[in-house]
Order: C-alpha cells, then structure tokens, then sequence
C-alpha cells in the first residue's frame, strides 16, 4: 500500500513561473549576459540551481554556473524582501493535502528550491504542518538524482513500494525511476505530458481531482 505522497513543488504545488523568470532575467543581466528565452528558462525549474544555469547556457564554465546561480539567489532574496514574490497554490491543492492527512498518508516534498525558499512558501500557504519530510538543493545532488527520495524514505521508515512521486517535470519522473518508486506526472506544470510519460511516469493528472483519483487508487 503506498503511503508516502512526496511532491515537487514549483509547477506541482504552487505556479511561480512569473517569479522565476523575472528573477533569471536579472541574474543573466548582472552577469552582463543575454538572458535565455522564458521558454527555455522554464524548461530548467526543477533542477538546482548551477545545473539549470548548465541547461541554459551550455558553453558556460561551472565557475559561471556558480556565479549565475548566486546572482539568481541574490535576485530572488531582493523580491522576497520587496514583497514582490507570488507563489500562488493550484486551485485544489489545499484541499487535496488535507484530506491525504487526514487519510493516514505522510507527505513529503522534494524540490530543487533551498530549504528557506521551501519554508517560506509552505508557511505562507499555511500548509507546512503537512509535510512530515523536506528535501530540497541545500542537501542534496540535483534531481534526477535519486538522493532525496532516498532520504525521505529513511526519515519515513519505508521502502520504495510504499512511495508515489507527484511531479511536473521530467527530472521528477526519472528521479522517481532512479529511486525505484512509481511517478505520477500533473499537466499543469513546466513539462508536456509526453515528456512525463516518456521518462517514467505511469499515468498523468490533467487536474487536481484527476490526481487524487490516481493517489486513492494507489492507496487501494
């Protein structure tokens, strides 16, 4: 019976794309460089930060990298401060997590945000009480390395059979194939569905309900 829900964040949970975008744009520009087309910028969310500054700007140095990556931290930090960041939840994902608590599931999350970044949005929402497990880039290999799914199988005591990954992206699918746990994608996130069933996910939410029609019958 599968019974840790470990959830990405960005496209899964919450729709932050305006914020990451306008933030990669003032970090290219610090750097004095051209920053990458928003198609391509939201192609990299989820993996952590030097990693999708690679994915960006492939020709790049991994000293680069670490630069553009702090830049992007730097630029994130001033809009947090500036009140100036919105994460909104999908519609339905509140209700959703509640009624998965309250059914006996633990929750996770494993995401390529820092653990500030992290806790500062489950805060906000109201829903980190939630989530017995955070797994985020402060810790952990990018994704799709298999590092935080691990780790949020050894805090839960459970073995891979008993877990479900629910994600937007690739990088989330072939994490949870890496892991040896079963995927299931969302469609409202960064990723096309194809994308999500190409890399390993065995089915794919085209809407919160749809998903926690997926999550009961995995419970079952």
């Amino acid at each position: 019976m599968t019974r840790v829900a470990i959830f990405d964040c960005d496209g899964t949970l919450v729709d932050g794309q305006a914020n990451v975008c306008e933030a990669m744009e003032e970090a290219f520009a610090a750097c004095s460089l051209a920053a990458p087309p928003r198609t391509l910028i939201r192609r990299a969310v989820g993996l952590s930060l030097p990693q999708a500054m690679a994915l960006m700007l492939p020709d790049s140095t991994a000293e680069q990298q670490e630069l553009l990556a702090e830049s992007y931290r730097i630029a994130f930090r001033e809009h947090r401060r500036l009140g100036r960041i919105n994460e909104p939840l999908f519609n339905g994902i509140a209700p959703l997590l509640n009624r998965l608590h309250a059914n006996g599931w633990q929750l996770a999350v494993a995401t390529g945000k820092s653990r500030r970044g992290l806790q500062h949005c489950l805060e906000t929402h109201g829903i980190a009480h939630l989530f017995g497990s955070l797994q985020t880039a402060d810790d952990h290999p990018s994704k799709p390395d298999p590092a935080m799914i691990a780790a949020v199988l050894w805090e839960t005591d459970l073995e891979p059979a008993d877990a479900v990954m629910i994600g937007d992206t690739s990088f989330d699918m072939a994490m949870a194939g890496a892991a040896g746990v079963r995927a299931i994608g969302v469609d409202w996130g960064y990723h096309h569905a194809e994308e999500l069933l190409a890399t390993g996910a065995e089915a794919v939410a085209e809407t919160v309900e749809e998903l926690g029609l997926m999550l009961e019958d995995a419970d079952g």
